[in-house]
């Protein structure tokens, strides 16, 4: 059971991976859209991996205490030795995905406020800003 859910949980990254990489290309060619699409998605695989860690924890736990005294190192076989290696490695690329992915949603955000700023000025009420006033050169004469 344990390697099942292994594996399981491995898929997971992956897919988060893959769909963090496709986000990013996505967002260099401006497709916003796709990036919007893919949000639920990843959000479900999210949960989904959450659901399938807690899984894991619990079978890790049952293993443990099946065997008082002896060290989960001596208890798990090298093939699942291996997988949680394998799984710690993909979460660390999916950080350094995310890491990335970050830096260009950061990016985009600033140039989308700095844009609706110049457009639409904010007043200041102290280190707060306020709501944007409307602005001048946008007003409507009917």
């Amino acid at each position: 059971m344990l390697m099942y859910h292994l594996n399981n949980a491995i898929k997971d990254i992956d897919n988060l991976i893959d769909l963090t990489k496709k986000d990013i290309e996505d967002i260099k060619v401006a497709q916003h859209g796709n990036v919007f699409e893919r949000a639920k998605i990843k959000n479900d695989l999210i949960q989904s991996f959450e659901n399938k860690k807690s899984l894991l924890d619990n079978e890790l736990m049952k293993i443990i205490k099946e065997n008082h005294g002896k060290s989960l190192e001596e208890l798990i076989t090298v093939e699942q030795k291996e997988l949680l290696s394998s799984m710690k490695l993909k979460l660390s690329e999916l950080k350094i995905c995310n890491k990335e992915y970050a830096k260009y949603v950061v990016t985009i955000s600033q140039f989308y406020n700095s844009l609706l700023d110049s457009i639409f000025p904010r007043d200041m009420e102290g280190y707060k800003m306020a709501n944007h006033k409307p602005a001048s050169l946008l007003k409507i004469r009917a």
